[in-house]
C-alpha cells in the first residue's frame, strides 16, 4: 500500500442552540427536551479517548542469569489511554511469541515469555555449545480510523542456528466493540466468491515467480479467511509470512484496490473504515 500508513484525526463536534425566540423554548415539551439530550449524549459516546500513544519498554520478568550464555529477549511496546486496547496488545504479541515456538495456546504476555524461554533451555540443554534463544519484537499503531486500530508487530529471531529477520504480523481492532477483527468479520458474506477469485488470483501469479519446487509442494489453492489483513486509506490487503504457504515460498502480499474493497466489505465496517 505504498507505505501511507498514518493516524486520523478526531473531530469533535459541538451543539450550539439558540435562544433568538424565547417563546419556543418556554413552550418545548419535556419529552422533546429528553430527546435532544439523548441525542447529544450518542454523539459525544460515539468519540473515543485519544490514545495518546507511547513506546516503552514491556514489562516482563526475565529469569535470573550468571552466565554469558543469557537468553537475548527485549520487547518493545506501545502504551495508550485505552485499557482494553493496552490488554489486546500484550495478548497478540503472546500470539506472536508463541508462534516462535509452535504453541497456540491462551496466554498472557508473561506465559508466553516463560515458555519462551523453556524452551530455549531445553534446547541449550541438548548440547553445551547450543547457545540461548534470541528475540526482538517491536510494535507499533500502523493505521487507526474511527474505532479501527491496525497494529503491526515485528520479530527478529535467532533460534537453533536459523536466524529471522523482519517477520511481520498484522492485527486488527475495534475499540467500540472491544474485540478482535477478522477479515470474515466484516466481509459482505456474499462477496465471498469474489474475495476469492481475487485471493486465487495473486496467488498464481505468486506461485509463477516461485522455484519449480516450491511450486511442486505448494497447494493448488490458497486458504484465506484466517489469514493477516491490514488495511489503510486506500483498501486492505491480505499478509503470509516467507514458508508460511510453503516451506522456501517467498512473502506473499494481495492489496485490494479501493473499489474492490468497497465491493466485498460489509457497508457499515465500509463506511467507518474508509
Amino acid at each position: 500500500m505504498n507505505g501511507k500508513l498514518g493516524a486520523t484525526s478526531v473531530i469533535i463536534m459541538g451543539l450550539m442552540l439558540s435562544a433568538c425566540d424565547a417563546s419556543k423554548q418556554e413552550s418545548k415539551q419535556p419529552d422533546q427536551e429528553q430527546s435532544s439530550t439523548s441525542v447529544f449524549k450518542t454523539e459525544k459516546a460515539d468519540v473515543l479517548p485519544y490514545l495518546n500513544i507511547q513506546e516503552q519498554p514491556a514489562k516482563i520478568a526475565l529469569p535470573f542469569c550468571e552466565t554469558k550464555n543469557c537468553i537475548d529477549l527485549s520487547i518493545q511496546t506501545v502504551h495508550t489511554e485505552d485499557a482494553w486496547l493496552n490488554d489486546w496488545i500484550a495478548k497478540s504479541q503472546a500470539k506472536v511469541i508463541q508462534d516462535q515456538i509452535g504453541l497456540k495456546q491462551d496466554m498472557s504476555l508473561q506465559q508466553a515469555v516463560n515458555a519462551y524461554v523453556k524452551k530455549s533451555d531445553a534446547w541449550q540443554a541438548k548440547f553445551a555449545k547450543n547457545k540461548p534463544y534470541e528475540l526482538s519484537m517491536y510494535t507499533r499503531i500502523a493505521y487507526q480510523r474511527n474505532q479501527y486500530v491496525l497494529m503491526q508487530l515485528g520479530v527478529d529471531t535467532m533460534q537453533e542456528e536459523i536466524k529471522v529477520k523482519e517477520r511481520y504480523y498484522f492485527f486488527v481492532a475495534d475499540r467500540k466493540k472491544h474485540k478482535a477483527v477478522t477479515l470474515l468479520d466484516i466481509l459482505e458474506p456474499q462477496q465471498q466468491t469474489a474475495m476469492n477469485s481475487i485471493v486465487q488470483q495473486a496467488y498464481q501469479k505468486w506461485l509463477k515467480q516461485q522455484k519449480a519446487e516450491v511450486r511442486q509442494k505448494a497447494p493448488k489453492k490458497l486458504y484465506w479467511g484466517q489469514a493477516d489483513w491490514f488495511f489503510d486509506q486506500e483498501g486492505i490487503g491480505l499478509h503470509y509470512r516467507t514458508h508460511e504457504i510453503v516451506k522456501d515460498g517467498a512473502q506473499l502480499d494481495i492489496y485490494l484496490t479501493k473499489e474492490q474493497t468497497k465491493q466485498i466489505l460489509k457497508a457499515d465496517a465500509y463506511q467507518h473504515m474508509f
